[in-house]
């Protein structure tokens, strides 16, 4: 993974729409509310395979009064692979009334596949609602069992539920 940090800065809202960031790559990612009222929808889907290492920093930064930041990433691992989300919400003293939630969920597909999931939460200032939720599991048996049972092969059925998985 790169030193390098991506920064994405929001200050003034030219309209009442959220602002929807996809974020594609592994990488750190800083993302700024500068702007009273800013709101950012965040949306991130990974996969690792084989022997990669896949690492991904999102540091969500509430700079502002009445900022909103929804944050989701998904994960899929498989083979040898090693899956890590880290997200971290921040909110100064500045930041009254935020809004930001984070959440992270990573599928496991084999027993040799590695993950973690770690969400933050650095609250300076009160009047807030801030949360973080995480899960690393493997596809249940009984999706797979329903999906088969209609004719679908075991790897059809896990492609499927995979690619179900990471939409967003």
């Amino acid at each position: 993974m790169s030193d390098s940090v991506i920064t994405y800065r929001y200050e003034n809202l030219h309209d009442d729409q959220p602002i929807v960031l996809e974020l594609t790559k592994p990488g750190h990612y800083q993302i700024e509310l500068a702007g009273e009222g800013v709101e950012v929808n965040i949306k991130g889907a990974f996969q690792a395979k084989e022997q990669e290492t896949v690492e991904v920093q999102v540091q969500i930064a509430h700079l502002a009064q009445h900022t909103t930041s929804n944050t989701l990433l998904r994960g899929v691992a498989s083979d040898q692979a090693q899956l890590k989300l880290i997200g971290t919400i921040r909110v100064e003293p500045s930041a009254k009334q935020t809004n930001a939630f984070l959440t992270e969920n990573i599928l496991l597909l084999n027993e040799g596949a590695r993950a973690d999931a770690i969400p933050n939460l650095e609250i300076q200032t009160d009047e807030v609602k801030c949360s973080h939720a995480a899960t690393v599991s493997s596809i249940p048996e009984e999706q797979l069992f329903y999906l088969q049972s209609r004719g679908l092969n075991l790897q059809t059925a896990q492609d499927l539920i995979v690619t179900g998985f990471l939409q967003l």
